[in-house]
């Protein structure tokens, strides 16, 4: 079976060794940019693990391997497994209860790092080992016990029914081997630290990002207007990147490109919120670690917020930054 690895799986698995001899802080400093490689992995006994995809498997690699260059016993790599297979069934969730995010659901409010580190796998791997570690004997604690310690969740048996399988989980990515195959820029969300897949993406965002304060004006393409409608913001950025977009955001959202629904979100990507088949009513520009710019709505300013502030009315998203030049969107409404 061959896993798609794209959350730092090359910097965890390859590199950390040789980081690690420089001792903890460095390494995490080094894994924890906003650049992760994708990586192909082929298990070692060649099947998977009924009930879980390449993504959840490729994001057990990464605590597994954390793990293990944490010099952290197979016993806490199972107590991981099965906390991040309750919290987020082993899924790299920006959303969550309250500002909960990644594999761990671990909370920004709480200390647990910035929303743009946590939605990093190793980062997030990180730092669940070193409350576990921390914890007395937690060696000698069951697997629930053990993972409660760190998470203090509100369902403290929870973790218990998921040992049997995280053992499985545990055994089948372990001896993983890897190649690399690409580069993908995730983001961290902060208009201050841009970064973004390519260019198109990162003239988009510094636009976007610029015009924060600006009111929302129904109707308004820019200063000139007073401010901007959700998606006056989002034709104006991506007209500063050379490119032309439809003007309203049930249009924007026709045009695509279509980002599948399997697919992690990149810096650039548009993200829509209505029902496509009638009304697709708000749109903002995705920037990484779960966040967006946006003109949320009459009385409100352009501002950075939560993309999934808007619960079950997310319909999607579109890459444009994904279109060659010369591929312009040019249909209007």
């Amino acid at each position: 079976m061959i896993l798609k690895i794209g959350a730092a799986v090359l910097a965890v698995i390859l590199a950390i060794p040789l980081l690690f001899a420089h001792g903890l802080s460095g390494a995490v400093d080094a894994v924890l940019g906003d650049s992760s490689s994708s990586v192909d992995c082929a298990l070692a006994d060649g099947t998977g693990v009924a009930g879980y995809g390449a993504e959840q498997l490729a994001n057990a690699a990464v605590i597994v391997a954390v793990g293990k260059q944490m010099g952290v016993p197979d016993q806490g790599q199972v107590v991981a497994i099965a906390a991040a297979m309750q919290e987020s069934t082993l899924r790299n969730l920006d959303h969550g209860d309250r500002d909960s995010v990644g594999l761990f659901q671990q909370r920004p409010s709480q200390g647990w790092g910035s929303v743009g580190q946590i939605m990093n796998p190793a980062y997030a791997a990180t730092r669940f080992y070193q409350h576990l570690v921390k914890v007395p004997d937690w060696q000698a604690m069951s697997v629930t016990d053990a993972a409660q310690a760190v998470q203090r969740s509100g369902f403290p048996n929870a973790y218990a029914q998921h040992e049997p399988t995280a053992r499985v989980i545990v055994g089948a990515v372990t001896g993983a081997g890897c190649t690399t195959t690409a580069s993908v820029v995730v983001g961290t969300g902060d208009c201050n630290a841009i970064a973004a897949p390519n260019p198109v993406a990162a003239a988009a965002i510094n636009y976007a990002c610029a015009q924060r304060g600006l009111p929302y004006v129904w109707g308004g393409d820019g200063a000139e207007d007073g401010g901007f409608d959700c998606s006056g913001l989002t034709t104006a950025a991506y007209a500063a990147a050379g490119f032309t977009l439809p003007r309203t955001a049930h249009t924007q959202f026709h045009a695509g490109p279509r980002v599948p629904a399997e697919q992690s979100l990149l810096p650039g990507d548009l993200v829509f919120y209505g029902d496509p088949n009638t009304k697709i009513h708000h749109v903002g520009l995705y920037l990484g670690g779960g966040l967006m710019v946006n003109a949320p709505n009459r009385g409100q300013l352009v501002k950075v917020e939560p993309y999934r502030y808007r619960g079950d009315d997310f319909a999607g998203a579109s890459r444009p930054s994904s279109l060659d030049a010369a591929a312009v969107v040019s249909a209007h409404d």
